[in-house]
């Protein structure tokens, strides 16, 4: 990367206002003028007052006669409601460039992820060369849970992983080797005892983790996608304005989740996990994030798998617990995610990870 591109990388993100931009702040002031000039109550002989959201100025009406003698005391006032109004323009321009349609994540949650996001940049994409693969490998541990003979609910965690290897021609032959899941951790005998005889009770026959091939990835039919309804073959699509990108997630995830907020969130994080998003992209997703609300840096030293990173979390409304995701914050890249909880339950204490995934990725020379 020459010293450039690197310059570029490195930006602030300051934006600057562009022609389509001041035309959209010009017609939401027009529009509103109009929204006030509906409601406003003429009083012949008297001056009316516009109010906008911002501020408040005077305009012409049916001027008394001591105003009309003085044209000069008209002429600035109309200048001087030229100008609020030019100003006024100005402030929807800047709502428009730099303020967020909601609060962000918190200042330090906002510098981790631009952080990231200038890393990921300065990170070079690994080069596949021709016949070798990209090899993503995760490791997750789930919580599952059933009810005991005596009514009781017994819980474990459970381990499952595999590997996708990517071909570097994306259009060809993706292979996933996915993992059985198996008992990782009781939290009782009972449980033990629970989780085997639901095994037990499970029919025979062809393994549903058997290894996977498909053209472009597209594993039982479903091409992988960035975010809902991007094929990751479409990634160049995708905007790489952090607010414009958020807003797309928010449009298409509407309606979803426990809030408009997290499940932007966990979108984010899902596009990231893929390991197969171009570095731009994952720079624009870091810098979305740092513009939803409740985020925060949770943890500086937090470990999965392992590896050690800084942990971005928002919490889950109603649910006592925390969704973060672990960047590495040398490389900027996504090293794992983990559901945590952040007040007690009988039996799990606030601060117990309830579920966790690790991400690596690398280039091999062959796929099984």
């Amino acid at each position: 990367m020459d010293e450039l591109s690197l310059l570029h990388a490195m930006r602030d993100g300051t934006p600057v206002a562009s022609d389509a931009v001041i035309e959209n702040g010009r017609m939401k002031l027009l529009e509103r003028i109009d929204r006030q000039a509906v409601s406003v109550q003429r009083k012949p002989g008297r001056r009316t007052v516009f109010r906008s959201d911002v501020l408040s100025f005077p305009v012409a009406d049916e001027e008394p006669s001591s105003l009309r003698a003085n044209p000069m005391r008209i002429r600035r006032r109309i200048v001087m409601a030229s100008a609020a109004a030019a100003f006024l323009v100005g402030v929807i321009v800047a709502a428009d460039v730099i303020l967020p349609d909601r609060p962000g994540a918190t200042a330090e949650a906002a510098e981790v992820l631009s952080n990231a996001a200038a890393a990921t940049i300065r990170t070079s994409d690994p080069v596949v060369g021709p016949g070798q693969y990209l090899k993503i490998e995760t490791t997750a541990v789930y919580g599952a849970s059933s009810a005991a003979a005596d009514g009781t609910q017994a819980s474990w965690l459970e381990k499952t992983g595999g590997q996708v290897y990517v071909p570097a021609d994306r259009d060809g032959e993706w292979v996933w080797n996915r993992e059985e899941r198996v008992p990782f951790q009781f939290s009782s005998e009972a449980a033990k005892a629970v989780e085997a005889e639901i095994r037990k009770a499970q029919p025979e026959g062809r393994s549903p983790y058997e290894d996977q091939r498909a053209l472009k990835g597209a594993f039982y039919g479903n091409e992988p996608t960035v975010i809902i309804g991007t094929p990751l073959s479409e990634a160049g699509c995708l905007p790489r304005d952090p607010r414009a990108l958020l807003d797309l997630i928010y449009e298409r995830t509407k309606g979803a989740g426990k809030s408009p907020e997290l499940e932007a969130f966990v979108t984010i994080a899902d596009g990231l996990r893929t390991g197969v998003v171009p570095a731009d992209l994952r720079a624009a997703l870091y810098k979305a994030a740092a513009l939803i609300t409740g985020v925060t840096v949770a943890d500086k030293q937090a470990t999965v798998d392992g590896r050690t990173g800084i942990a971005i979390g928002l919490d889950i409304p109603g649910g006592g617990s925390r969704q973060d995701i672990i960047i590495d914050p040398t490389s900027g890249l996504v090293i794992g995610e983990r559901d945590i909880l952040v007040k007690d339950y009988p039996g799990e204490p606030a601060g117990t990870v309830m579920s966790w995934t690790s991400v690596r990725t690398s280039v091999v020379d062959s796929a099984p």
